[in-house]
């Protein structure tokens, strides 16, 4: 049986890991190639999918103490329109959240993870 605490640290892995992923998706790529093409693009959402899940499941107060300047409620925002509203996402939100969001939000983690 798992503690909260180990399923949380599996939550912040999942984060790292998914973060990492689109990272290696958009590696070199302008947002003109990344809102051309398809798969990235589907590729992307569903990590940034899985990154609000976990997000999500990590709890509003933990997550804060990990990295107080991510925007959980935009993050949970993202997640509910990748699941409902899938043919109304912005290419250039998702754009926005690869460049600026997800390096903090997977450096702040990776630090968790590290303190223990």
């Amino acid at each position: 049986m798992f503690s909260e605490e180990d399923r949380a640290r599996e939550w912040i892995a999942d984060i790292i890991a998914e973060c990492d992923r689109v990272a290696s998706y958009v590696a070199g790529m302008a947002f003109e190639r990344f809102a051309a093409d398809g798969l990235v693009r589907d590729a992307v959402e569903r990590c940034l999918l899985r990154i609000a899940e976990a997000a999500t499941r990590l709890g509003p107060e933990r997550l804060t103490r990990i990295a107080p300047e991510a925007p959980l409620h935009t993050l949970r925002g993202l997640g509910n329109r990748l699941r409902h509203e899938y043919e109304r996402v912005n290419a250039e939100i998702v754009w926005r959240t690869v460049e600026n969001d997800l390096p903090m939000l997977r450096r702040r983690c990776a630090a968790a993870l590290a303190e223990g």
